[in-house]
C-alpha cells in the first residue's frame, strides 16, 4: 500500500501500489492532467449515458399519454415516490465516489476495495428493506399525497411492479460510482445507455402489447423499468474492470462497520438531501393538484423536460465531484478552486441558451406530449418560465456536488433545506394562490434565482477555508 501522506494520482497508484488495480480502459489522471479537457472527456461518456436513461423517461411518459391523460397523472403522482427511491441510491453514490475519490488521491487502494464491496452490499440491502416497505404502503401513502379514486387503481398496477426493482436501481448506480471515481466515466455510460435502449424497446411491448395479447398498461411501463435496471446491474457484475475493484473474500463485520461509517458520513446527508427533493416535489405536486389534472399530467411533462435539460449540469456534478475528491486528496486545492469556478461559469452561458431553445420550440413539445389543448398551453407556458433560471439551478446542483465531494455533506443538506422549504415549496404556493398555476411555475422559477446567490457564497467560503489551511 502506498503511503497515504504522500500524494498519488489514479493512474500511478493502479500501477504501483500493494494489491495494485489494473488500469482500465476509459480512466483519466485527476491530478495531473489538464483541467479543463479532463472533464470534458469525462463529461462526454456520461451525458451519452444520462441522455439515455432520461430519454426513457420521456419515453415513458409517450407512451403512458397514449393510454390517456388518468394513466399519465396517476404515473405523475408516483414520480416524488420513485424518486425517493432513486435518491437514496444517489446519496449512495455520492458517499461512495467522495470516500473512493480522497482515498485514490492517497493512494490507499486496499482501502478503496474494502469501501466499494461493502457500499455495494449496503446498497442491495437498502434496496430489499425499501421494496418490502414500498408494497405494503402503496394505498395510504399515495393517498396521503393526494390521489383520488379514479387514479388509484392505474398507481397500484404501476408500483405493485416498480418495487421489486428498488435492489436494482442502488446496486448498479453504487458499482456506476466505483468506476467514475477513479476517473473512468466511460464504461458506466455504456451500460446505462444500453440499460436505456432496452427499456425504450420494451415499452411498446409490455405496454401495448404484441399480437394477439393486450399488454398489461401502466404495468407494463414499471416492468420494462425493472427489467431494464436487473439488465443494467448483471452488465456491471459481469465487468471484470469491476470485480477488480471488489474484495468479498475479505469481508466483516468489522470492515462492514468501518465502510458504513465513512461511506455513510457523507452519503447518508447526501440520501437525506436528495430524498428531501421528492419530498418537496410532491408538496408542489400537491399544490398542483388542486387546479386539476390537466394541471398535474402539465406540470410531469414539464418537470420531466426541464430534467433533459439539465443533462450537462447533471453530468458536470457526476463528473467535477471525483475530479474534486482525488485532488482535494492529493493536496491540489488550486485546481479544485479553477475547475469549480471555470465548471460555474461555463454553465451560466450554457443553460442561458437552452432556455431560448426549449421557449421557442414549447409549443412544438407540448404538441407531441399533451393529449388535449390545456394541458398543451401549460407546458408550453412551463417551458418559458420554468428554464429561464435552470441557470442558477445548476449552480445549485454543482454547488451541492462540490460540498458533497469536499466532505462537507452537512453543509450541503442545510443549503438543500433552505432552497427545498424555506423557498420552493412557498414560493410556489404563493404563486398559485395568487396567480393560479402560471403563479406556481413563477414561484419554482423565483426559488432557482435566490437559492443560486446563497448556494455560491456558501461554497466560495469553504473553498477559501481550504486553501488558507
Amino acid at each position: 500500500m502506498s503511503d497515504p501522506a504522500t500524494p498519488t494520482s489514479s493512474s500511478s497508484t493502479g500501477a504501483g501500489s500493494t494489491g495494485a488495480i489494473p488500469v482500465s480502459r476509459g480512466r483519466r489522471d485527476l491530478i495531473r492532467d489538464p483541467i479543463a479537457t479532463t472533464l470534458a472527456r469525462m463529461t462526454g461518456p456520461v451525458i451519452g449515458g444520462i441522455v439515455t436513461m432520461m430519454l426513457f423517461n420521456l419515453v415513458d411518459a409517450w407512451f403512458i399519454a397514449q393510454l390517456g391523460t388518468a394513466q399519465l397523472a396517476a404515473v405523475t403522482f408516483t414520480f416524488p415516490v420513485t424518486f425517493a427511491v432513486i435518491s437514496i441510491a444517489i446519496g449512495l453514490s455520492i458517499g461512495t465516489t467522495a470516500v473512493v475519490g480522497r482515498r485514490l488521491g492517497r493512494g490507499e487502494i486496499e482501502t478503496v476495495r474494502a469501501r466499494a464491496t461493502d457500499a455495494g452490499l449496503l446498497g442491495l440491502l437498502l434496496g430489499v428493506g425499501l421494496a418490502a416497505g414500498g408494497l405494503a404502503s402503496i394505498a395510504p401513502l399515495f393517498r396521503l399525497l393526494g390521489a383520488d379514486d379514479a387514479l388509484m387503481p392505474h398507481i397500484q398496477d404501476y408500483m405493485q411492479v416498480w418495487y421489486f426493482g428498488a435492489p436494482f436501481v442502488l446496486l448498479p448506480r453504487v458499482l456506476g460510482s466505483v468506476l467514475r471515481a477513479e476517473g473512468n466515466t466511460l464504461v458506466p455510460s455504456l451500460v446505462m445507455a444500453a440499460a436505456g435502449l432496452l427499456n425504450a424497446a420494451l415499452d411498446p411491448l409490455l405496454i401495448f402489447g404484441v399480437g394477439g395479447w393486450q399488454g398489461m398498461g401502466v404495468a407494463g411501463a414499471a416492468l420494462a423499468t425493472v427489467v431494464s435496471w436487473l439488465a443494467m446491474t448483471l452488465g456491471l457484475l459481469a465487468l471484470p474492470m469491476l470485480r477488480a475493484r471488489l474484495d468479498i473474500r475479505q469481508i466483516s463485520l468489522t470492515r462492514m462497520m468501518a465502510s458504513c461509517r465513512e461511506v455513510g458520513a457523507i452519503g447518508l446527508p447526501a440520501a437525506m438531501t436528495s430524498v428531501m427533493t421528492p419530498i418537496a416535489t410532491a408538496l408542489v405536486t400537491r399544490i398542483v393538484s388542486q387546479h386539476g389534472h390537466a394541471a398535474v399530467a402539465a406540470f410531469g411533462i414539464g418537470s420531466r423536460i426541464e430534467s433533459l435539460a439539465l443533462i450537462l449540469v447533471l453530468a458536470l456534478s457526476m463528473t467535477l465531484s471525483p475530479f474534486i475528491s482525488q485532488n482535494d486528496g492529493a493536496g491540489q486545492q488550486a485546481r479544485v478552486w479553477r475547475a469549480i469556478h471555470g465548471v460555474l461559469g461555463f454553465i451560466l452561458v450554457w443553460q442561458l441558451a437552452v432556455w431560448l431553445g426549449l421557449g421557442l420550440s414549447g409549443g412544438w413539445i407540448a404538441a407531441r406530449f399533451a393529449e388535449t389543448e390545456e394541458v398543451a398551453r401549460l407546458v408550453s407556458t412551463y417551458l418559458w418560465l420554468i428554464p429561464a433560471a435552470l441557470g442558477a439551478q445548476g449552480v445549485i446542483i454543482l454547488t451541492n456536488s462540490s460540498l458533497n465531494a469536499l466532505h462537507k455533506p452537512r453543509r450541503a443538506m442545510t443549503l438543500s433545506l433552505i432552497r427545498l422549504f424555506a423557498l420552493l415549496v412557498p414560493l410556489a404556493w404563493l404563486g398559485g394562490e395568487i396567480f393560479g398555476v402560471v403563479g406556481i411555475f413563477v414561484g419554482v422559477a423565483a426559488s432557482y434565482l435566490l437559492m443560486a446567490g446563497i448556494s455560491y457564497l456558501a461554497l466560495r467560503t469553504v473553498l477559501k477555508r481550504r486553501r488558507r489551511a
